[in-house]
Order: structure tokens, then sequence, then C-alpha cells
């Protein structure tokens, strides 16, 4: 059940994407030949207009093709011959809807939630190494240039950054305080059973959850989420993590399946699929936007370039040149995805 409702849960997260560039589409004027439900043969189908709709049998993905999208054409609503203003807003239209139902998902997974940890400082115990430079209520605003969001974040840079010595802004009474070349070594303290652990020596500030606060929260949580896509392209660019970390559609569906199986129970596995997807609907939005031929961000760029080239020289461009360039990409990108999931496929039959 976990593997089934994963796997309608990534392909609601494609259709809302296609349904995006669908009404998109339909608001501006543009045929859609046909909007799809799932890839593969198809299993049903029905004419309404001019737009054919279909459900396919292999449930991943689907599509709205657009008339003359990547070829030339004399009807006055294909694609290419609509403004190229109307054209970039179909095609991000797409990664829209996805970032839109990402933050429905997290709002969703955070709405139960009774209080929220801030990163604000609550607490400093005075024999902390920097208690001299930090205040209860200052807020962290950034650690080695890096932006905190929510408190977790506070660790994760840290464990980018390993090391003692970090630099740290912090906000205190509506004025930034900049602490350069700070030590923050963890130290041993003594708890109160008489054992020691090793911490950082101050306590976050606990807050309790009211719409205001769910609201602030899922926000800060959504730009974190947002940030995590640039990160995790900086940690493979620079060999921080190896192509083996790369999930594509079945290493997600795995992940989500697990996640909900070492939940406690249904009520928790049905939230951890909430966030889980919601992490996912983000991740897709702002991966679709990376100016990649093939990508919904690589046809965004097409169209800005064509548009200027045709402001310049006067002439349309043929559309098969751009068709062309991303066919390339689409080739190269599913030989990709194919080689990923053959990877995810090995590792799930191992797990």
């Amino acid at each position: 059940m976990s593997y089934l409702f994963a796997i309608l849960l990534f392909s609601f997260l494609i259709f809302i994407h296609e349904l995006g560039h669908f009404i998109a589409a339909k608001v501006f004027g543009v045929q859609v030949n046909e909007f799809s439900l799932f890839m593969g043969p198809a299993i049903f189908k029905k004419q309404i207009g001019q737009t054919l709709y279909s459900i396919r049998c292999i449930p991943i993905g689907g599509f709205c093709a657009m008339e003359g999208e990547d070829e030339s054409s004399d009807n006055p609503h294909a694609f290419p011959n609509a403004a190229w203003w109307k054209r970039i807003i179909i095609l991000a239209a797409g990664a829209a809807m996805n970032f839109l139902t990402g933050v429905v998902l997290l709002v969703c997974f955070f709405a139960p939630d009774k209080q929220f940890i801030l990163p604000t400082i609550s607490e400093v115990d005075p024999r902390c190494s920097f208690a001299e430079s930090i205040q209860p209520g200052d807020r962290i605003v950034s650690l080695d240039g890096e932006k905190i969001y929510v408190y977790s974040d506070f660790s994760l840079i840290l464990s980018l950054n390993p090391g003692d010595v970090h630099d740290l802004v912090l906000e205190r009474n509506g004025e930034k305080v900049v602490l350069n070349d700070l030590n923050m070594a963890k130290q041993d303290f003594e708890n109160e059973d008489g054992t020691t652990s090793r911490r950082f020596g101050f306590s976050f500030t606990l807050v309790d959850a009211n719409f205001g606060e769910t609201m602030k929260y899922t926000w800060a949580s959504t730009r974190d989420t947002v940030r995590m896509v640039r990160l995790s392209l900086q940690m493979l660019f620079t060999g921080k993590a190896s192509v083996e970390d790369v999930s594509g559609p079945v290493g997600i569906v795995t992940q989500m399946a697990q996640v909900a199986d070492n939940s406690g129970s249904r009520y928790y596995a049905f939230l951890n699929l909430l966030y889980f997807g919601g992490f996912i609907a983000i991740n897709l939005a702002v991966m679709n936007l990376l100016p990649i031929p093939a990508l919904d961000g690589g046809r965004l760029v097409g169209v800005l370039l064509t548009a200027a080239i045709e402001a310049v020289t006067r002439k349309k461009l043929n559309p098969k040149i751009e068709g062309y360039v991303h066919g390339v990409g689409m080739i190269l990108l599913l030989i990709l995805m194919g080689l990923i999931m053959f990877k995810d496929i090995i590792f799930a039959i191992k797990g």
C-alpha cells in the first residue's frame, strides 16, 4: 500500500505539472492536441473539441501536446504563433503548479503541529565558549554565508563546512550583528543526571503554533527546500556527492514508500508522505526551470532568444531549429534517466 500510494502521489505531481501547461495553453488560445495522464499505450481516449484526452498504461508522468510545439504550423492557434510572453507563461505554468502544490502539501503537513522551533536563541549556557558573543533573543540570520531559514539548517550548514571556526550573522533588536571567525566548537556539558553530553551550549526558541506561525514556518521551509536543490547540485559538481546519490522516479517512489513504512502509524505515514510529496513537488518546480534543453527552463531560454533575434532581424525563425536542440537534449536526458532508473532498480532489489 505504501508503494501504491507513493506511485499515485508522484504521478499526481507530474499530472499537476502538465495540467499547469494545459490550463495556460487553453487560457491563451493555444491548441492542445492531446492531454494525457501517464505514458505508454493508451487504455482510454476521448476527443472533446480539438483535444484528445487519454489515460495510458504506465503510471508515471503524462504530457500536454500542443500544436506546432517543435515544428512550423500554419494554424493560428499553434504554440509558436502565440506571442512570446504567452509562450513564457505557458512554459512556466507547469513549474508554478508544482511549486504551489508543494506549498499546499507542506501547509497540510505542518497544520497539525502544536509548536514550532525557530532559529532564535532562547537560552545560553554561561559556560559556552562563545557565550559573550550571543544573547537570548538573537535570531540566526546566516551561517558561513548560507541563510538559516529553519533551525535544522544550523546543523546542516555546519555539516557542510566542517571545522570549529565559522562566520555567524545575527539579528539583535532589529540590527545586524556580524561575528566573523567565531570559535563554535562543541563542549562537554554535564547533564542533570550526572552524565555529560557534547553540545554547543545554547537552545532554540519554541513557539506555540497558530495560523500565522504555520504560514511563516511553511514559507521558511519552502525557501529552505528551494535552497536544497542548489546545495545538492553544488555538492554533485564539487564531488561531495556522487551520481549514485541521484534518484529518478523509481528511487523517489522507493524512498517515499520506505518513509511511510518506517512511520509509527498510518496517520504519521500519511503526514510523512505529504511532506515528502511537498519536498518533491518543489524540487520538480525548481529543476524544471533549469536552463537545460528539453526542460521547461531550456525552452524558456529558447523562447527569449528567439524573440530577441526576431525583434532584431524582423524575420521569424524556423521552430524546427529549436526543436532539434531540444530533441537532442531529450535524447541525452532519457539516456541519463534510463541509467538512473537502472541504478534505482538494482538498489531497490538489493534493499
